[in-house]
C-alpha cells in the first residue's frame, strides 16, 4: 500500500511538471525508491515506463492545444517536447498519424461538410485511431515497437 502511495505522489507529479525536464532521481526520491525499483515498479503498476507516461501525459495535452489552434511549433514546446520534431515523432508513435493529420481528422468530424456516408467513415477511423492511442498510452503495443521502445529508454538518462 506504501508503494502505491508513493507512486501516486510521482505520478501526480509528473501529471503537474509535464512541461519541464523530468528525470527518473526526482521520481524515484519522491517515491522513496532507488531509481531502478522505482522504474520496476511504476512499470507494474501502471503497465508502462516513466517516460512513456510521461510522453502520453504530454500527447494528450498537445491533443487539447491543437484542437484549440495553437500552432504546432508552440505546442511542442509547451508540452515539454525539445523541438517540433520531436513532437511530431512522438505524435505519431502514440497516435498513428501526424498533428496536422489529427486537426483535419477531427475538423472533418466536426465541420459536417460530407455527406452522412462520409461523416460516419471519418469518425469511426477517428475512433479507431483514439483506441490505438489509448492502447499506446496503457502500454499495450505489438512487441517490435515494444522492443525499439525499450531500447530507446535504455540510452535515456532523464525523462
Amino acid at each position: 500500500m506504501k508503494q502505491s502511495v508513493s507512486l501516486n505522489a510521482a505520478r501526480a507529479f509528473i501529471e503537474a511538471h509535464f512541461n519541464e525536464p523530468v528525470t527518473l532521481a526526482q521520481l524515484a526520491a519522491l517515491s522513496a525508491l532507488s531509481v531502478s525499483r522505482f522504474a520496476t515498479v511504476f512499470r507494474q503498476q501502471y503497465g508502462s515506463s516513466p517516460y512513456r507516461y510521461l510522453c502520453g501525459v504530454r500527447i494528450q495535452r498537445a491533443q487539447m492545444l491543437l484542437l484549440e489552434g495553437v500552432p504546432g511549433s508552440v505546442v511542442a514546446t509547451e508540452v515539454g517536447f525539445f523541438d517540433q520534431s520531436h513532437f511530431g515523432r512522438h505524435f505519431k508513435r502514440c497516435c498513428g498519424m501526424t498533428p496536422s493529420m489529427f486537426i483535419q481528422q477531427r475538423a472533418a468530424v466536426n465541420a459536417g461538410k460530407h455527406g452522412a456516408a462520409r461523416r460516419q467513415a471519418v469518425a469511426e477511423n477517428f475512433a479507431a485511431q483514439c483506441e490505438q492511442t489509448s492502447a499506446v498510452l496503457l502500454g499495450h503495443t505489438d512487441p517490435l515497437a515494444e522492443r525499439r521502445i525499450q531500447a530507446l529508454e535504455l540510452t535515456r538518462d532523464t525523462i
